[in-house]
């Protein structure tokens, strides 16, 4: 129970920001008050500028109304660090974010303390990004922010999606969350129309519109609830264009530790044999996939595509033709 008033009104506020809208017993039982309590905290917020409505019913409940401004950040010395760093390192992945980031990471340095701008400074001084590969912004952070606030809120959206093949169509869907991997982000959500799960890129995705129709949220199929490892499963049997399958003389355990495989296509044949699947949309792509197996020096044999065994010979033929210019 928050007995201190000051503190407990510092908690109704943050509850508040958490959530489009609160139930009044729910308030309660969280600050662990009556709900007699919560209704005297809230009139108290109001004589202090913040507009928080109230919905009738037999519940009853609470929002704070949209653009109200917010108290100063309470923050402790980690948690400033931790943010000012991970704003000036802000935008990987995400399109039309730098400039906003730069300007929240001006008025942070403002505020902090002498001792932790030093320490913000030889942290960022010290460390540096190295940039593998550069495909463009992977979301942009409107959108993000739409569909982060609609998995939150179980909040029915539509949108338009591009499809592999490149035909645009029209989507209604029930998202649940959005994942990161690759340096794409996708979105986990169960589709109205098609009555079952699907993931989209973010890439891929336009006009997100929230519907203002909320749901009870739904159970992820498996291998559910965790949604990284059904985004992990479903990118490993989605259809590509090239296949490419290595049989390496090493553990699996091995191969994962040494690659940057997925855990979905390494699979083990016995104690010292395992199979990579390396199939992808990009031939580029296969042959990182096979190089990073050269850090075990170990063989494999490949069973692939024709224009996969065709594009590495090439690569192979420009290695030597490199090499023999040396000489």
């Amino acid at each position: 129970m928050t007995t201190d008033m000051p503190a407990r009104m510092l908690r109704l506020l943050s509850l508040l920001q958490t959530r489009r809208e609160w139930a009044g017993h729910e308030l309660a039982d969280r600050l662990g008050v009556t709900g007699r309590t919560v209704r005297r905290d809230i009139d108290r917020l109001r004589e202090l500028g913040y507009p928080v409505d109230a919905t009738t019913g037999h519940a009853g409940g609470y929002r704070l109304a949209s653009g109200t401004a917010m108290p100063p950040l309470l923050l402790d010395d980690d948690e400033a660090v931790a943010i000012t760093v991970a704003l000036r390192t802000a935008a990987g992945g995400l399109g039309g974010i730098e400039e906003t980031a730069l300007r929240a990471l001006a008025k942070l340095e403002q505020v902090l303390p002498a001792r932790l701008r030093g320490h913000v400074t030889a942290l960022q001084a010290a460390t540096s990004t190295i940039t593998w590969e550069n495909r463009g912004p992977r979301a942009e952070a409107t959108t993000l922010t739409v569909l982060a606030t609609a998995c939150r809120d179980h909040e029915i959206i539509t949108f338009d999606y591009t499809t592999r093949e490149g035909t645009p169509a029209p989507r209604r869907v029930e998202p649940h969350s959005l994942v990161a991997s690759g340096g794409l982000w996708y979105l986990v959500a169960h589709d109205i129309g098609r009555d079952d799960w699907r993931i989209y890129r973010l890439d891929r995705l336009t006009r997100p519109s929230p519907t203002g129709r909320r749901v009870a949220p739904r159970t992820m199929p498996e291998p559910g609830p965790d949604p990284a490892s059904y985004v992990a499963a479903k990118i490993a049997t989605a259809p590509v264009r090239y296949r490419a399958v290595a049989t390496v003389h090493a553990s699996a355990d091995s191969v994962l530790a040494r690659t940057w495989a997925l855990a979905t296509r390494v699979h083990p044949v016995d104690e010292s044999t395992c199979t990579l699947d390396c199939s992808d949309n990009s031939l580029p792509r296969i042959a990182q996939t096979l190089t990073s197996l050269t850090t075990l020096e170990t063989d494999y044999t490949l069973d692939a595509d024709p224009a996969v065994v065709d594009y590495l010979r090439a690569t192979y033929q420009r290695s030597l033709r490199a090499v023999h210019r040396t000489d």
